[in-house]
């Protein structure tokens, strides 16, 4: 995590997700810019939280772990993302781990600062819509979205981890991460290489011993419907 000192680019932000409106006055005084690098944690799993995030820029992965050591993905967030508010209201540990998926901006702040300013009703009711909304999310996605096709799971995870570049290029997926990822969307690392083989047999990807490359997104997106991963970007 490296703070960034750029207050303009603070309430630009605000701005532009109209966080003004719901942010106290006081406590936009503390707030910061961060910066976390892709595959980099912005929270681990079990841990005690310090600060609350609001995602300003790209994409976060949120999973969580069970005590056997199992992994189980419960989606992708952008923004307007919030993370820690749930685990810092509360005073309790993370519920779950919180992953960059491409680079990501954040405006934050330390949760010595909100029992300053948790009474104000604006903030409060932000933060319960909020909450409110991470978990019906959650609640889909543990139940619901397991008993999707692993066609679809598949393709939700690669629409949501491949990025493109400034040329129109997407991002590649290492193929030593495949049976992490198979363990992420609940399936077998044998049926997720036969789907991959069947995905590149359409064109859709590309694979090579290192990498897979998403070749055609449309395509992907077809085979989804819809990214059963994402809900997309939310404005106030």
């Amino acid at each position: 995590m490296k703070e960034i000192k750029d207050t303009d680019r603070i309430k630009q932000y605000l701005s532009q997700y109209g966080l003004e409106h719901v942010l106290p006055e006081g406590l936009r005084q503390h707030l910061a810019l961060y910066r976390f690098e892709s595959d980099e944690a912005l929270c681990l799993q079990g841990e005690e939280p310090q600060y609350i995030h609001f995602i300003v820029q790209g994409k976060v992965k949120v999973y969580t772990t069970s005590t056997e050591g199992k992994t189980l993905l419960i989606n992708f967030t952008t923004p307007l993302g919030v993370i820690g508010e749930i685990e810092c209201l509360r005073r309790k540990e993370n519920l779950n781990t919180v992953t960059a998926v491409s680079p990501v901006e954040t405006i934050g702040f330390h949760k010595r600062w909100l029992s300053q300013y948790e009474g104000e009703v604006s903030f409060l009711r932000f933060l319960l819509d909020m909450v409110t909304d991470k978990f019906y999310l959650k609640s889909i996605s543990l139940s619901y979205n397991l008993l999707y096709p692993v066609e679809v799971r598949i393709a939700s995870y690669l629409l949501s981890i491949s990025t493109e570049d400034e040329n129109g290029a997407f991002s590649g997926v290492s193929m030593t991460s495949l049976k992490d990822t198979a363990n992420l969307i609940g399936t077998s690392y044998r049926h997720l290489n036969r789907v991959l083989q069947g995905f590149s047999q359409s064109g859709l990807v590309e694979r090579s011993k290192k990498t897979l490359i998403v070749k055609d997104r449309k395509g992907l997106t077809d085979v989804a419907g819809r990214n059963i991963y994402e809900n997309g970007e939310r404005k106030l």
